[in-house]
């Protein structure tokens, strides 16, 4: 699946899975932002419970943008996620 597109005020972020199998597996992934044209490279990491398919990609297929955004808005930081190594 290729990365989904999303703009937020008026930055261009890429939404894709994370690949990260969390002990809950199937029953919540995380998906990691990543801003395209920042120097330096920013990346922002949610979790979510999908609500229809258990597949990380199709899940994520399904959101709305209204939803993407709301996952935006509760994400952390790089740094702060072990599905980025902890890495800024």
């Amino acid at each position: 699946m290729s990365p989904r597109g999303i703009q937020i005020d008026g930055q261009t972020w890429e939404v894709s899975p994370s690949g990260r199998v969390t002990q809950y597996q199937r029953d919540e992934f995380s998906v990691l932002f990543r801003r395209r044209g920042a120097t330096p490279p920013e990346v922002r990491v949610a979790r979510y419970a999908p609500i229809g398919s258990r597949s990380p990609e199709d899940s994520l297929a399904e959101l709305s943008e209204q939803q993407l955004l709301e996952l935006f808005e509760r994400s952390q930081p790089s740094w702060t996620a072990p599905e980025t190594g902890y890495r800024r």
